[in-house]
């Protein structure tokens, strides 16, 4: 087939079709509908073909976005699969889940609408899973090497398999009933339906990568060549105010995981709750608490609401600071922005709670000229809640257990410090991930897995033939 030149002055974009609102919070099924095989090739027809194509530099894991999107527009799914695998070890997760830093970073949204990256993504792996084309690979040799992988979410998983191909034996250790870290626990099905991990991990499981779930590493493994440290960041920030112990108050990582699980121990059936935080964590909590039947739903936000458009300060092709509106915000949400919670009382009624919060400004600038946070004289208002989450970020890795007993040295933020070749200051003792640079993206997590296991594997060989990215 020609190649079909300026598609992009005949095609518009098409993005995410979602389902009905009411159909879709009568159950966890996935929010969106997926493009037909000729959408997604006409829209592959939009990508220009750019002569510096940056959304390479706004992907994390450099994709070979045009390329692909060239063989998609050329109905040769097979080439844009092979292109696709050879970057990104999780495409059908990114696919589902990605911010697309990529489509920000688009050169035909200078002027127009960007290229639907993730969708297309998304659409290339779902039809190699379709086609076949999927298929485990198993090493032809194997080195002799042994690597421990701690933790198995995305940093760890795309780490193991990397290392597998290389040829050395793989052992990824878990702490939970299965794999995936948050990406099956903290993550709704209805974002990402967990069956999706499941076809991934039985391909790795084929290809002679070991999984031992269930246990938590408290000290180093014994028997390996290689340890790699990828258990994530998960010490919740706090909210230390007055009234913190009540019951109903919740880290949003234990209600979404519980609902994950199945159960229902945090219900917010009837209840109304409050969500603080405004990032995407507090997203998912808006969409499952709206799954459970909860009266109302309010996200408060501490920072004040970002532009529609993409500000000034945020030039393409950075990612721009610009309003984010999820669907789950589409399910019936009341946002408030600039607002602090400093403190919660008993209510009248039993189990509700009144948070006492105030309307900040953030108009006055220090000497440096950054924004200084104020409270508005006379704005203090309340809000009842059956039930509050807090989805206020993370402080980094755990420190008891695994990374105490290792001695490993951390860095200021408390994240596990390296060199840049990812070892830490344990020899043999590697880092990946969000333990290593800090809460972050998946997409981020598995560049981060890719490029530590090129350093494991110079370690271990003295060479590596893994790509860098």
């Amino acid at each position: 087939m020609a190649k079909e030149l300026r598609g992009f002055l005949k095609y518009k974009r098409q993005g995410t079709q979602y389902r009905p609102v009411g159909e879709r919070l009568k159950d966890y099924a996935p929010v969106f509908e997926p493009r037909t095989k000729a959408q997604s090739e006409e829209q592959g027809k939009r990508c220009m073909d750019c002569g510096t194509p940056f959304c390479h530099w706004g992907c994390p894991v450099g994709n070979y976005i045009p390329e692909w999107n060239e063989a998609v527009a050329a109905q040769n799914w097979e080439k844009a699969f092979q292109l696709l695998d050879a970057t990104n070890n999780l495409p059908e997760v990114t696919g589902r889940v990605c911010p697309a830093p990529c489509e920000f970073a688009c050169v035909l949204g200078i002027n127009d609408d960007a290229v639907t990256i993730r969708e297309n993504e998304f659409s290339i792996i779902e039809a190699a899973f379709k086609k076949g084309l999927v298929k485990p690979r198993p090493p032809k040799t194997r080195t002799g090497k042994k690597v421990a992988v701690i933790g198995s979410g995305p940093a760890g998983l795309a780490c193991a398999a990397q290392l597998n191909r290389a040829g050395h034996s793989v052992t990824v250790f878990e702490r939970d009933e299965k794999p995936g870290g948050l990406m099956r626990f903290g993550i709704p099905d209805f974002k990402l339906e967990k069956e999706v991990l499941e076809r991934r991990l039985k391909v790795w499981e084929k290809e002679g990568i070991e999984f031992i779930t269930g246990q938590k590493i408290i000290k180093p493994p014994v028997g390996f060549d290689a340890t790699v440290l990828a258990g994530g960041a998960r010490a919740p920030r706090d909210l230390k105010i007055e009234g913190r112990e009540f019951t109903g108050i919740h880290f949003a990582l234990e209600y979404l995981v519980q609902a994950n699980r199945g159960g229902n121990l945090i219900d917010a059936k009837g209840k109304k709750v409050v969500v603080i935080g405004g990032g995407d964590t507090g997203s998912d909590c808006v969409g499952a608490a709206n799954r459970q039947g909860a009266s109302k739903v309010v996200q408060i936000e501490l920072l004040p609401q970002p532009p529609v458009c993409r500000p000034a300060a945020n030039p393409w092709p950075t990612y721009p600071l610009s309003l984010k509106t999820s669907s789950s915000h589409e399910e019936g949400v009341e946002r408030l922005w600039g607002v602090q919670t400093k403190g919660i009382k008993a209510s009248g009624h039993q189990g509700a709670k009144i948070l006492s919060c105030v309307k900040l400004d953030f108009l006055q600038k220090d000497e440096k000229g950054c924004s200084l946070m104020k409270e508005v004289p006379g704005s203090e208002f309340g809000i009842e809640a059956d039930l509050v989450f807090l989805a206020l970020g993370f402080l980094g890795p755990e420190k008891e257990g695994l990374l105490k007993n290792l001695g490993v040295e951390l860095d200021a933020r408390g994240n596990v410090k390296t060199g840049d070749n990812y070892m830490s200051s344990v020899k043999g003792v590697f880092a990946a991930g969000d333990m290593r640079r800090g809460q972050s993206l998946i997409v981020w997590a598995i560049s981060e897995g890719r490029r530590a296991a090129r350093a494991v594997d110079e370690f271990l060989m003295g060479r590596s033939d893994l790509p860098a990215i």
